[in-house]
């Protein structure tokens, strides 16, 4: 039986997680010494990190009932402390709630400059990186079990990267593009083409990390399984979603964004950075349901777990 309290849950806090670490290590990479006039980003931070912090209570809840066969509803102290202390993933828990509570002292202290953006997106990182305990790459053991880990802490940061840039961009061009300053579409417009090296190297990552979990999950000798179960339906789903946010990606690096810059130079501002709004905006929904499938297919068992 499909429990959708857990995937709803699983996926807000991956959604949340991802964009609490992508955009303040974007105003980073991204937008350089122009991040305050660019984004709010200790506004738009505390309220992420303290709804990563409800979710994450909401998710400890869920998991304990799941464990021990109780209604959240009766789920007592002394089986959370049991959780807490004698597991992996409570310990992992423990952290993440640690680094974001940081994440929303840095956010909500009035600090300014890149060493407050560089410690959220560290604090963010650590929160995130802590989410895949809670996944299938805990279940491996011995040296297949840290390669495992590895690569899904590397495949998290990756796609959170991803998704806090689009996010970021998405929100500089969400205003309407006539009551824009030419100093901002100009911003924006630098913002995009200084995302098209980092974003090569984000899916760079995604794709290898992707492949060793593919193989260990997967494997050779369960390809047919891809096709006949529900996890393998919805892993090529994803994969499919995947492919379409590369090509939206390129469709804005090779085209929309160039055509942005003509259109500072020579008029048309208004279309051009309405078709690239749409195009993020498509983009950052694939990403949304990528999400959605990752925190399904977390609940159910991989082929090569079934023998």
């Amino acid at each position: 039986m499909t429990d959708w309290a857990t995937i709803a849950v699983r996926f807000a806090l991956y959604a949340d997680l991802m964009i609490l670490f992508g955009l303040p290590l974007f105003g980073l990479y991204g937008l350089g010494r122009a991040t305050a006039p660019a984004l709010p980003f200790r506004r738009l931070v505390a309220p992420t990190a303290a709804i990563g912090i409800l979710l994450s209570v909401a998710a400890l809840l869920l998991l304990v009932s799941s464990m021990s066969g109780m209604p959240v509803s009766e789920v007592d102290r002394t089986s959370i402390e049991m959780l807490l202390s004698g597991t992996a993933m409570g310990a992992a828990w423990q952290i993440r709630i640690a680094a974001l509570a940081l994440a929303l002292l840095l956010a909500l202290a009035g600090w300014r400059g890149r060493l407050t953006l560089g410690g959220m997106a560290f604090a963010a990182a650590i929160a995130l990186a802590t989410l895949a305990w809670t996944g299938h790459g805990a279940a491996s053991e011995g040296a297949l079990g840290w390669l495992h880990l590895g690569a899904d802490i590397i495949h998290l940061l990756a796609s959170a990267a991803w998704i806090g840039a689009l996010a970021a961009l998405l929100l500089m061009l969400l205003r309407p593009a006539a009551v824009m300053s030419p100093d901002h579409l100009t911003m924006s417009h630098r913002a995009l083409a200084g995302f098209a090296t980092a974003g090569t190297i984000m899916v760079a990552l995604i794709i290898l990390s992707g492949i060793v979990n593919g193989w260990i999950l997967v494997g050779p000798d369960h390809i047919g399984a891809l096709f006949t179960s529900l996890y393998g339906q919805l892993l090529l789903a994803k994969l499919m979603l995947f492919a379409a946010m590369l090509a939206l990606a390129a469709a804005n690096r090779f085209r929309l964004t160039p055509t942005l810059k003509l259109a500072l130079e020579c008029g048309g501002r208004a279309a051009a950075a309405s078709a690239l709004r749409r195009s993020l905006a498509l983009e950052t929904g694939s990403a949304m349901l990528i999400l959605l499938l990752v925190a399904w297919l977390g609940t159910l068992a991989p082929p090569a777990s079934i023998s």
